[in-house]
């Protein structure tokens, strides 16, 4: 099955149109038409099937046939995760955590960041193109870059979680997760959180985890966390 997205899409919404980019990729690549029935989502957690009434490479029309609504996570996870050095590297996380299974990211600025500036267009593309590919009808939510004190101001969550490198005393994340519960997790830059960061946290309520006995990188770190997430609500 090929998924496309239409955040537009709603159970009163009968016929649409496709961009012209998607136009030409459903007639002339995929070779659809007149008849053919095609796979939606609006990112908001329902699959839509649409007939192809006009196979137009430059305006693609189609109706609307039935819809359904998936099942909700009883779960929500979110990822706070200082952006990378390198954009791909960024890119590459927000790509495998959507795959996975992130309900919400939000870039951070921290004190020994090396990047302070992201592309959100971009960003939001890979994750609409990430959810397609793994055939989920649910978008993550990616938040604009924000600063570490305004996000743990504002962030809640039943658990919340700190990983960083220093020697405190620590269990493995998965020794502290429960199943349906909503979970906030901090990964940190290539240099760590620095020492007030990390006592800001626990401030806040975070507890200190360990992502295993290795040294991960941040999007390493980023995906890890959100896989062990995923494993204890399966």
């Amino acid at each position: 099955m090929q998924l496309f997205y239409n955040a537009s899409l709603d159970n009163s919404f009968k016929q649409f149109s496709f961009p012209t980019e998607e136009s030409k990729h459903i007639i002339k690549v995929l070779r659809k038409k007149e008849g053919d029935v095609l796979h939606l989502t609006n990112g908001n957690g329902y699959l839509f099937e649409a007939e192809i009434l006009e196979a137009n490479p430059k305006k693609c029309k189609a109706q609307i046939i039935s819809s359904e609504k998936t099942i909700t996570r009883l779960h929500t996870l979110h990822l706070a995760v200082a952006p990378t050095k390198m954009n791909d590297r960024f890119e590459w996380f927000l790509e495998k955590a959507t795959e996975i299974g992130v309900n919400e990211v939000t870039p951070i600025l921290c004190d020994h960041s090396e990047r302070k500036v992201i592309k959100p267009e971009r960003l939001q593309k890979i994750i609409q193109s990430a959810m397609k590919q793994s055939l989920q009808t649910f978008l993550p939510k990616l938040n604009p870059l924000t600063t570490y004190e305004d996000f743990l101001a504002k962030t809640s969550g039943e658990l919340k979680f700190i990983a960083h490198c220093e020697d405190d005393e620590k269990a493995e994340l998965k020794r502290r997760l429960a199943a349906d519960k909503d979970v906030v997790i901090l990964i940190g830059p290539e240099g760590d959180f620095s020492n007030n960061e990390i006592n800001l946290a626990y401030k806040k309520g975070f507890t200190p985890v360990s992502l295993g006995r290795n040294r991960l990188r941040t999007e390493t770190a980023a995906v890890y966390a959100c896989t062990v997430v995923s494993i204890i609500n399966s």
